[in-house]
């Protein structure tokens, strides 16, 4: 193909050749995106319902699984079709949708999980400040200036993107990622998008420091803490965190950061399942495996359910 004018479609990369395979595939991204819609809606729903959880963290945490249901939402219902009906094709328009808004997600969610590290570092590290520090008007105004600096950044990061040329349409991902969309360009203009893409790495290195060091901070303050059930509870909320932004940081990076190669590599299909999958899919488990709280609003809600359709059914028989 001479240049971007006359690319109407793009060709994703199947997971496999074969018609049984692909069905397959589809059974698991389906049980994938299932799982990860189930959790998510249900700490939507126990936060929601819960008076006691409508709390600073816990309004982060709603913002992170809305957000969490979006960036699944972009890559997996689009791969399921794919794989059923043996297609890999994507319009041009529904490519740069893609890219948009993946992009969108990934970044506010990025920003989001280091607001969560500063809400955890002025609750553990300066408790008596809290409640003036993190207000509902603080929370809000903080939530709402990370979704627009995410919707500024990923137009600038699709704009950029598509005003390259490409050579080909063929993209060795099964989704319209910007580091294979980068392997097919065929002008200098590519290099416009790949400082963009560099200049969201070295902001994502940013606030990983910033995560560090509130971690360091939070570490000592926690280990000052004189009884185990105290230091318990503090590591309970902060170490699933930092996992989830690690797995989230590493993976990305080199994903987006790897564009030498112009070749096919299991290593691109695994890392973009990694920062574009799993995080929606884990961190619902991370924040409630360890989280009392969580647990105890989904029982009673579970409860609530359970016993108001017992009294329905009572009252009609």
């Amino acid at each position: 193909m001479p240049n971007s004018s006359t690319v109407t479609t793009f060709l994703l990369l199947g997971f496999s050749d074969t018609r049984e395979q692909n069905v397959l595939c589809f059974i698991l991204l389906l049980v994938i995106y299932l799982a990860a819609l189930t959790a998510n809606f249900l700490i939507i729903s126990a936060v929601s319902l819960d008076q006691q959880l409508h709390t600073p963290m816990y309004f982060l945490l709603v913002n992170l699984s809305v957000l969490d249901l979006g960036s699944i939402s972009v890559t997996i219902p689009n791969a399921m079709v794919n794989c059923l009906l043996n297609t890999w094709e994507i319009s041009y328009s529904g490519c740069v949708a893609q890219v948009y808004s993946l992009a969108f997600f990934l970044t506010t969610d990025y920003f989001l999980l280091t607001g969560m590290a500063y809400d955890r570092y002025v609750a553990i590290c300066d408790p008596l400040h809290y409640e003036t520090v993190m207000d509902r008007k603080a929370c809000i105004k903080m939530v709402a200036s990370m979704w627009v600096a995410g919707l500024l950044y990923s137009g600038l990061h699709a704009g950029s993107t598509f005003a390259i040329t490409f050579c080909s349409n063929v993209i060795n991902q099964f989704f319209c990622e910007v580091p294979q969309l980068l392997k097919i360009s065929c002008d200098n203009l590519y290099l416009i998008e790949f400082g963009v893409v560099v200049f969201g790495a070295l902001l994502i290195f940013s606030f990983f420091a910033f995560i560090i060091v509130s971690y360091v901070h939070i570490f000592k303050a926690v280990l000052r803490i004189p009884t185990n059930q105290g230091r318990n509870k503090a590591f309970s909320t902060c170490v699933p965190h930092l996992i989830v932004v690690s797995l989230f940081v590493s993976t990305g990076c080199f994903a987006y950061l790897n564009t030498n190669s112009r070749s096919p590599s299991d290593l691109d299909l695994a890392f973009a399942i990694l920062y574009s999958v799993v995080p929606p899919l884990m961190n619902p488990v991370i924040y409630t495996m360890r989280n009392r709280d969580i647990r105890v609003a989904l029982w009673k809600m579970f409860q609530c359910g359970v016993f108001s359709g017992r009294k329905t059914r009572g009252h009609s028989a």
